[in-house]
């Protein structure tokens, strides 16, 4: 069994943590693989196993690979693979959900810290002589403030956004809570569910936790962020093209935003002329909130517990069951918790139905 890994640098783990996967087949990994489908085909041809996180798998590409048979995707997201073209060549594909829950949810709250107590800034004074030319003992900038008594915005639900949510509600936050699914109660003291349009016109500071669809990229534009308190905050750790990001840098460029932070932008690695690039009070991290060495860690384990899963005709994390391309259902309402499949009860499947034309081993 042919087995390729096309971008293993993006999880920048030691050869010892690619051993139990070395020991499952022919192993190749490549440590960055351009978009370039010539390239890809070149690569993968004749294996029957590819692992990615960021390399485009379009239908053309999986046309090409007509003895690929899984792709294991290193990430949650899956927006790189189409999922219906690997349904019909009866593809599975896995994901990893999950992994990287406590390290996003640290990071969106190191970035809501990092704007409402200006910390870069601060430091950066001090840096400058201010504090040693200080007549005072103590100055601030600008004051930081609390987040107790303050109303902020949750967009999403998952596991990420409940996280979020809960770390806020005890620093005293009223929490506002907007999801596809808003019955009963979230089940955490001082939130409440809200629709969209209320959560960004109450809300000081709005974070963003819910996947990129078809249906919502780019829907936090210019009208929404107008809709914002004068002196709000947004914060992003979910996907870059859900902000209109020429919108977002001229709230902040006029002052209407007191600030932003972003972990993601909508091309990346970030394009020079990105308008981000010339905002002002805005805080970028390159999508780092995920990459935690014990989520990256849990990240590729989990991602070979797939394969194994696979090889023994379980269906461990799957997101494409082969034989049912009709079956893909995706989150592409404007605010679901992820893109996922029906619940695997959902189906009824023998195992001549399930792994029809298929032979591994």
């Amino acid at each position: 069994m042919k087995i390729v890994v096309l971008d293993a640098a993006t999880l920048e783990l030691p050869a010892s943590e690619w051993a139990d996967l070395k020991a499952m087949g022919e192993l190749e990994v490549y440590d960055l693989t351009e978009s370039n489908e010539q390239i890809i085909l070149d690569r993968c041809r004749g294996a029957q196993v590819v692992f990615a996180n960021k390399v485009p798998l379009p239908a053309s590409t999986l046309a090409a690979l007509p003895e690929l048979k899984f792709i294991g995707i290193l990430a949650t997201g899956v927006n790189n693979v189409d999922l219906k073209a690997a349904a019909r060549q009866g593809v599975a594909v896995c994901n990893v959900p999950g992994y990287s829950t406590q390290s996003v949810v640290q990071h969106t709250i190191a970035l809501i810290l990092a704007l409402t107590n200006r910390v870069t800034q601060h430091s950066a004074s001090v840096y400058r002589g201010d504090w040693v030319r200080s007549q005072r003992f103590s100055y601030w900038l600008e004051a930081p403030q609390e987040l107790a008594g303050e109303t902020v915005g949750v967009v999403g639900f998952g596991d990420i956004g409940a996280g979020v949510a809960r770390v806020l509600a005890a620093f005293g936050a009223q929490v506002l809570i907007h999801r596809r699914n808003m019955a009963g109660e979230p089940g955490i003291p001082g939130a409440s569910y809200s629709s969209l349009d209320e959560l960004f016109s109450r809300s000081k500071i709005v974070s963003l936790h819910c996947p990129l669809t078809a249906d919502n990229a780019e829907f936090v534009n210019a009208n929404l962020l107008q809709s914002m308190p004068q002196g709000a905050y947004l914060v992003n750790t979910a996907r870059g093209g859900l902000i209109r990001e020429q919108d977002l840098a001229e709230a902040l460029n006029s002052g209407h935003l007191a600030g932003a932070a972003v972990d993601v932008v909508s091309v990346e690695p970030m394009r020079p002329d990105n308008a981000l690039l010339n905002a002002r009070n805005l805080v970028i991290t390159p999508h780092i909130a995920w990459a935690s060495l014990p989520a990256r860690t849990r990240l590729l384990r989990e991602s070979i517990v797939n394969l194994r899963s696979f090889i023994n005709r379980e269906r461990t994390n799957r997101v494409v069951l082969i034989g049912f391309p009709a079956r893909i259902i995706f989150c592409n309402s404007l605010l679901g918790e992820s893109v996922r499949m029906l619940p695997q009860n959902c189906y009824r499947l023998t195992p001549s139905s399930l792994w029809r034309g298929w032979h591994l081993l």
